[in-house]
């Protein structure tokens, strides 16, 4: 606590002493009201604007602090000022006193609260931001709610001051008036129980549901207006039309079927989506292949030696193909068919907001439906650089397409895709130049960790070419060239095939979005419900974002189905607390939550413990000893916000960390809890004790220390 802090808590406590020590409440009594009636009333006449003043602040410092007798003070407002200008003391008074309360607390009690509770709390917060004067107007109408802990309570949150000010002045006025009132009629109260009936109180009660039950009839109210113009269906064909059959689209499906609603999903090109067909299985297959052609660079420091490998590329390609083809069944027509999904293969249209179009080989079929979800994915962006749409150039989309080795090949682009294929294709004996217009490849991974992987491209042959941009393309008769630019020079790359892997897009176009007016920005605009700006309509996957991993994709699409057929009975927030992520080239780089880098641009506060992968057993004895766990913490405690793995099998190990930051296990538990040797997963243990030794009870240790010491003599 800082000396600001602990001068405003002396004199905070010293004045709440003195109220006691001073016996100051034996003047906030009823008795003491009426008693001294007549005395008060003669001193207000005689000295009329120096009694409302000094009224008035005692009203305020009393209520700052939270001392018994606000009651008292307010019948008193009435009792010896009048009603009218009683109410107006008493309404201001107690306004400014509650806002005093609510800074002190902000002042005091905010930043330790925020470090201490800190995803809850932002949680709050969104919520306040939103809809706090509604449950801020709601708790000032009921009296049964201490308004002392109100003050403290909202001064934690993110609550504006002057919000919070004329709020409290409005929700506290009614109830002011009623007890000002009661004080003009002093005489005939004989207790507070007189003025609180159980009537009124009941009354106060139905006041304070008021605003909510005001903010529920603006919502309905509202989502009438954006349904205004179209025409609702007496009846539906289907509970939900999902649109996609990627993983976003399949897990939506699959969870609406296995809770007996009718659903049918549409697909236009091929099921299963990027993932199966395009993205993490041909991706992954390929690597596999590539780790295999660069075993012989490795295993002679086990003392075994291989030729230099034969690559046959169209088999390495027929390969990948055999892979997909053998997962299909799992994200198949049939498959899903015999879940109880409907599958229409074809083009669907969005014509309302409760009929969809499925253009099919057959002609048109048109839906009714109760809720539609889009989960129409994302495609490879392609930049725009002069010349580049002259050429046949390559995505992630249709990489897979070659049947001829390419011999000169650039990859444009340094995150997790660009990095894979770079290293997949160059240890395959493809001469790879890797273009990145940053100063490291994987822009959101901590700089030590990307630099791990920088070394190992550059090992593998791979020309990386940091800070560099794509200028232009070129064909000329020798064939095409690449015109970049690194430090204010240009230089001229000649390649066979350049893969384009800078980025994603969603698909936003095509489905009739545009006719309905559903925003769009790089992404469809959601709610943190998955809604678009119709309720009924919600999307899900790589179109939604804000993440574009498969595993995200499929974690939305039980939102998604939930939230659109439970709605408006029950609906969910998405929770994105704990996101795990990881590139798959060698070494693999696995994350969840926060990093160093994230860590520092939400300006976090964050300890850093790691663990060197080269100084474990199994790590050696496999030739895996490269690369570090990383674990960050709440500074001096063990709650885990993020960990970063770098090394083999990064992202199996990552689990671990998963799952201890979704159920709060700390890293004194993972020290506590035993694992195998000798394996990899050794390092996440030993991580904890690196942390816990930087930890240990000196005072104690010392004491220790003594304590062995007196039993040796």
């Amino acid at each position: 606590m800082n000396s600001k802090r602990t001068i405003l808590v002396v004199i905070i406590a010293a004045l709440i002493a003195s109220f006691f020590i001073l016996d100051l409440n034996q003047y906030l009594t009823l008795e003491s009201l009426k008693s001294n009636q007549q005395d008060l009333a003669q001193y207000i006449n005689a000295n009329w604007l120096v009694a409302f003043i000094g009224y008035l602040l005692i009203y305020a410092v009393a209520t700052a602090l939270s001392v018994p007798g606000a009651a008292i003070l307010t019948l008193g407002a009435g009792a010896l000022f009048g009603f009218g200008w009683g109410l107006l003391l008493a309404s201001f008074a107690s306004s400014i006193g509650a806002t005093l309360a609510f800074l002190a607390s902000r002042f005091l009690l905010r930043d330790w609260v925020k470090n201490t509770f800190s995803k809850k709390l932002e949680s709050i917060d969104k919520g306040i931001e939103k809809d706090g004067a509604f449950y801020l107007l709601s708790l000032r109408l009921v009296p049964i709610f201490p308004f002392f802990i109100i003050n403290l309570v909202m001064g934690v949150t993110s609550i504006k001051t002057w919000t919070y000010y004329w709020v409290s002045q409005l929700g506290m006025l009614i109830g002011t008036a009623v007890f000002v009132n009661a004080g003009t009629q002093l005489v005939e109260i004989n207790q507070l129980s007189d003025i609180l009936s159980s009537d009124l109180i009941l009354s106060f009660v139905l006041l304070g549901i008021f605003p909510i039950l005001a903010k529920f009839i603006l919502s309905a109210l509202q989502q009438r207006r954006v349904y205004k113009g179209w025409k609702k269906p007496q009846k539906f064909d289907r509970n939900l039309v999902v649109i996609g059959a990627g993983s976003a689209g399949l897990v939506t499906a699959y969870i609406a079927a296995a809770i007996k609603s009718k659903v049918t999903l549409v697909e236009r090109h091929k099921m299963g989506g990027d993932c199966l067909n395009t993205g993490c299985v041909p991706s992954k297959s390929l690597l596999h292949a590539s780790k295999l052609a660069h075993i012989h660079h490795t295993s002679q420091n086990a003392g075994v030696t291989y030729d230099a490998p034969k690559v046959d590329f169209k088999a390495v390609m027929n390969k990948v193909h055999s892979v997909i083809k053998s997962i299909e069944p799992h994200d198949s027509v049939e498959r899903y068919e015999s879940l109880g999904v409907n599958v229409a293969i074809g083009s669907a249209t969005i014509v309302s907001p409760w009929q969809v179009d499925i253009q099919t080989e057959d002609g048109v079929q048109s839906l009714t439906t109760r809720n539609i979800v889009i989960a129409t994915g994302a495609r490879a962006f392609v930049p725009d650089i002069p010349g580049l749409k002259d050429i046949d150039y390559l995505t992630a989309d249709n990489l897979w397409e070659i049947q001829e080795q390419p011999k000169r090949m650039i990859v444009l682009g340094g995150g997790p895709i660009g990095c894979e294929l770079s290293q997949a294709f160059g240890r395959l004996g493809t001469h790879v130049t890797q273009i990145e217009r940053g100063a490291q490849v994987l822009s959101k991974e901590d700089p030590d960790a990307a630099l791990h992987l920088q070394t190992q491209l550059e090992k593998d042959g791979i020309d990386l070419r940091l800070n560099t941009s794509a200028i232009a393309v070129e064909t000329t008769s020798e064939g095409n060239v690449l015109l970049v630019e690194f430090a204010g020079k240009e230089e001229r790359i000649p390649f066979d095939k350049i893969l384009v892997a800078v980025g994603r897009q969603a698909n936003l176009t095509g489905f009739g979005l545009e006719k309905l007016g559903i925003e769009t920005d790089r992404t469809v605009i959601t709610n943190d419900f998955l809604q678009t700006k119709y309720p009924n309509i919600l999307a899900a996957g790589d179109v939604a974002g804000p993440y574009q991993f498969t595993h995200t994709a499929s974690h939305q699409a039980w939102y998604a189905a939930v939230n659109a057929l439970f709605r408006p009975f029950k609906i969910f927030k998405v929770d994105y607390s704990v996101i795990p992520w990881a590139t798959f080239a060698e070494p693999e780089i696995a994350t969840v939550g926060l990093n160093e880098v994230s860590a520092k641009q939400q300006g976090i506060e964050v300890e850093v413990t790691r663990y060197d992968i080269g100084g474990l057993d199994r790590a050696l004895a496999d030739d895996h000893a490269r690369g570090f766990v990383k674990v960050l913490t709440k500074p001096g405690k063990d709650k885990i916000l993020g960990a970063t793995i770098v090394g083999a099998n990064a992202g199996e190990l990552l689990a671990e960390f998963v799952l201890a930051m979704k159920h709060g296990l700390g890293l004194n538990k993972l020290l506590g809890t035993i694992h195998i040797y000798p394996t990899m997963a050794e390092a996440n243990k030993n991580v904890a004790g690196n942390w816990k030794r930087d930890h240990a009870p000196q005072k104690v240790l010392a004491f220790l220390e003594r304590f062995h010491t007196w039993r040796r003599k």
